[in-house]
């Protein structure tokens, strides 16, 4: 059936409500959005759902939503999981409860309890109530930082964490089989509540939740000794964060807490934001506005589903009074801030490892060699930070510190799988804190760290291809760059390629050829040496133990990978200077060279 088929029939069927076949009638005529909604069905990915809100098999509906469930129904069922159950969690995005309240009901259809949040909640959240629960499963409705039309379906599984193999391609060979809505099962709510399948959680989940947030606190006395002194600024960017956040800052002692009004509330309009995403200057306007009129030392973004935290920093040496922090450099002033404070207080644990992806800064690798840790480093996105937990605690291997990935998450302990804004503010406000009392910003603080284990910059830069013609345009020039990798880019000679996707790593002066050990994924790595200068390693560059292969890190380097979750390719690099203005200038050259080439 071609896709002109597939819109009549949505026009036309009363299986479709009359709203669902009003939108879609009112688009005859325009071609290319009927092929752009019809074209595909919206793809389950390794995560789950993503895409535009909206009528059609290529949008986020209640129908495709029960459609991803019944597949999801079914791999439950297959592993027993039916009373073991599904917890379910929503953001403040416009038709998130609507998609919730959907899940639920075709998961309760298929005789699968469900947990269901009694208000929307974090993503963190709900990956600590998969665990606290003991659930089969879990999924959350959100679509994170994306543009206000969009909106999404993650799947957790057992351990907390996003679904890793082998349960990502049998929850996608299940949802494969869901050919026709006919398949769907679905049932009322007030039946689904009186079989004791559709359950209703709340506060018990989240005084539990909040009691392992404040439990990860170093030194609170610290806390309470500067507490009247610190001055943060906080902005929920209409999303999940507020209630939490404040409250693990008012339990912990921190008085001087300010929230951005004009964006308290949740509202899924987002509507001082045109896109709701910490990593964003835009983003920041009002909370930097209301920094600067209580003279705040740090001010604090969430993305709307509270799972990445961005940062700004007072600088008095900046013309704003403020400077900006990448997530590569607030997670490294946690992590060093955690490893140093563990060992003098003696609470390391036996075998500490930190976990980075491999575009995440290489002055993780210098950290931990310092403080003679286990680096494990994995593939992009953070499941497999909290799949290696897992790893760690089945294998008796190493003892989880602190994970990080460059996007703006991380995660301290191991309560939840997921990265934690809420648990990023609080480890924040404490370093704050901490540097505080010795009269040090945290642009200080990240200075020294600079001095300490070298400039180390990165950056990232995307680009957006919609539709079917994006799509085919992405694939092109990662096959380019797998096909045709450059010998040279900026002032750096290519000195070796790793393949994700075919497991290898290739090196260019040599031609040998080793395994990667990482699990396949649609992802070229170039590693980069500079030919301007012979580039002496540090004495604090790390032995670093890959989950994959070891390797230690180089004077720069670049990766290229299409977006999970968006029509995007995008392009990671980073780089290591003498110093913070040569750093940034040779991060410039690498970008302007890798866009440029594959662009």
């Amino acid at each position: 059936m071609d896709y002109q088929e597939v819109y009549r029939q949505w026009c036309t069927d009363a299986y479709f409500d009359e709203d669902t076949r009003a939108e879609l009638i009112s688009l005859a005529g325009d071609e290319a959005e009927i092929k752009d909604r019809f074209y595909k069905q919206l793809e389950f990915g390794t995560g789950g759902l993503r895409g535009i809100i909206g009528a059609g098999t290529n949008r986020m509906n209640v129908y495709t939503v029960r459609q991803a469930t019944q597949g999801l129904a079914n791999y439950v069922v297959e592993c027993g999981g039916q009373k073991r159950g599904v917890a379910i969690a929503w953001d403040s995005r416009r038709m998130s409860p609507e998609f919730a309240l959907e899940a639920a009901l075709c998961l309760n259809a298929n005789g699968i309890v469900t947990y269901c949040f009694d208000s929307l909640r974090p993503t963190p959240e709900l990956s600590f109530a998969v665990r606290r629960l003991g659930c089969m499963a879990g999924i959350v409705i959100t679509a994170s930082h994306n543009p206000r039309e969009y909106n999404g379906y993650k799947v957790y599984w057992e351990d907390g964490a996003q679904i890793t193999p082998p349960h990502d391609k049998n929850i996608l060979r299940e949802v494969r089989k869901v050919t026709s809505f006919t398949m769907v099962r679905t049932t009322e709510k007030e039946a689904a509540v009186a079989a004791g399948l559709y359950r209703v959680v709340g506060k018990e989940i989240d005084d539990a939740y909040m009691a392992e947030l404040k439990s990860l606190s170093i030194h609170p006395e610290v806390i309470r000794e500067m507490a009247g002194d610190i001055t943060i600024v906080y902005t929920p960017l209409h999303g999940t964060g507020n209630l939490p956040v404040r409250r693990v800052l008012k339990e912990l002692g921190f008085e001087k807490v300010y929230v951005v009004k004009e964006q308290e509330l949740p509202d899924g309009a987002f509507p001082t934001v045109a896109y709701p995403n910490p990593e964003s200057p835009a983003a920041f306007e009002l909370a930097l506005e209301l920094a600067r009129e209580v003279d705040a030392d740090i001010v604090l973004a969430t993305d709307p589903d509270a799972d990445r935290l961005g940062v700004y920093c007072k600088d008095t040496g900046n013309a704003s009074g403020y400077v900006p922090f990448t997530g590569n450099m607030s997670g490294m002033l946690i992590a060093e801030y955690i490893l140093r404070e563990r060992l003098a207080t003696g609470t390391m644990p036996r075998n500490p490892a930190l976990v980075e992806t491999i575009v995440t800064t290489d002055m993780a690798k210098a950290v931990a060699k310092a403080y003679g840790v286990t680096l494990v480093e994995v593939l992009t996105g953070f499941k497999y930070i909290g799949e290696q937990i897992r790893f760690f605690e089945e294998q008796g291997t190493y003892d989880y510190v602190f994970g990080l990935e460059e996007s703006y998450g991380c995660l301290a302990g191991t309560y939840a799988r997921d990265k934690d804004a809420c648990v990023a503010v609080m480890m924040l406000c404490e370093v704050a804190s901490w540097y505080k009392k010795k009269n040090m910003t945290l642009w200080d603080a990240m200075m020294e760290m600079y001095g300490t284990y070298g400039f180390y910059r990165e950056g990232l830069e995307t680009l957006t291809l919609k539709g079917a013609d994006g799509a085919k345009k992405i694939q092109e020039m990662m096959d380019a760059a797998r096909n045709n990798p450059p010998k040279e880019l900026a002032s750096y000679k290519v000195a070796a390629v790793r393949d994700y996707k075919a497991g290898t790593r290739t090196d260019l002066a040599t031609g040998s050829v080793e395994r990667t050990d990482l699990p396949a994924s649609n992802v070229i790595y170039f590693e980069l040496e500079d030919t301007r200068e012979a580039f002496a390693k540090s004495e604090s560059i790390a032995d670093v133990r890959h989950a994959g292969h070891a390797r230690e890190p180089g004077a720069a380097w670049c990766c290229i990978r299409p977006s999970g979750t968006e029509p995007k390719i995008k392009f990671y690099f980073g780089v290591r200077g003498s110093g913070l203005e040569e750093a940034d200038e040779k991060l410039a050259e690498l970008k302007t060279s890798l866009v440029e080439m594959f662009s």
